[in-house]
């Protein structure tokens, strides 16, 4: 597991396009057969994936890493399936995830296993996973299932729908919320005007991009922006002080996931887009 550490905005507004690479940019999450995690110090959010092929893939790291006997000791999890059918077993009960299907996993879980229905169309299991303080039940929803809503116009170029699976009227949890967005064909912006929320950090994590496409993601303080380049299934890192939006050369689909003081969706300041720079 990889560990990123919290940043100030005074110092970020310095770095050059390697170092912010460095430190929000998760470039890989599907490993074959592999677990991969990235551990950031902002809230403590785990970010990764889950690629089992031809074998299963389990839950753990070294435990001296969090301090505890398991990986879901004092955290939960979400997981969304971006791949082919797959099961996620949890302590021996197992869960059918479709692709953009989405499992809630519970602190106190112990075993955690990840796993392909066919070897030919494997699963991806995305995953997010934030500390939590009380235990919820194991519990899966898919996207049919979900809240959904229409958001943004053609006209604007950001006519999408969001899917909000692990959230206050959904699926329940300690502190972790996820969901997903999908763009229409011909829409490339997404969540501009841009917002931050002090309360939560947030991950992005892009996909269903054709091959040479790209978003520029957009990050930073509203009057000091950057841009980070991704990539088809690749991950960002949005501290809470950050704005977090992006532009893609195709429409497109991003997984987001937040973690921190509260579950409320709708707790963000918007940022008028007078004061971008």
């Amino acid at each position: 597991m990889e560990r990123r550490y919290a940043s100030h905005p005074n110092e970020v507004k310095r770095f050059d396009t390697e170092r912010l690479r460095q430190e929000f940019h998760i470039p890989k999450l599907f490993t074959p057969d592999q677990l991969e995690l990235v551990l950031t110090h902002e809230d403590r959010m785990i970010v990764g994936g889950a690629a089992p092929v031809n074998e299963a893939v389990k839950l753990e790291v070294d435990l001296k890493e969090l301090g505890v006997a398991y990986f879901l000791e004092r955290r939960e999890l979400g997981a969304i399936n971006v791949g082919g059918p797959g099961i996620i077993s949890v302590d021996g009960t197992d869960y059918e995830l479709n692709t953009k299907d989405c499992l809630y996993v519970g602190m106190g879980s112990e075993e955690v296993l990840f796993k392909s229905k066919d070897a030919a169309n494997p699963a991806k299991f995305y995953l997010n996973s934030a500390p939590a303080h009380k235990e919820f039940p194991t519990a899966k929803t898919t996207l049919a299932e979900a809240e959904s809503g229409a958001l943004g116009s053609i006209e604007n170029s950001n006519d999408r729908t969001i899917h909000r699976f692990i959230h206050e009227n959904g699926l329940q949890s300690s502190q972790l919320v996820m969901g997903m967005t999908q763009l229409k064909t011909g829409n490339m912006w997404n969540t501009m005007p841009a917002h931050v929320h002090p309360r939560r950090m947030e991950a992005y994590m892009y996909f269903d991009l054709p091959e040479e496409a790209v978003v520029f993601h957009l990050m930073g303080e509203p009057d000091e922006t950057r841009h980070i380049v991704m990539r088809n299934e690749q991950a960002v890192i949005s501290p809470s002080w950050s704005i977090h939006s992006g532009v893609g050369t195709s429409n497109y689909t991003f997984i987001w996931g937040m973690a921190g003081d509260n579950k409320a969706y709708s707790d963000m300041d918007a940022v008028p887009m007078k004061h971008l720079k």
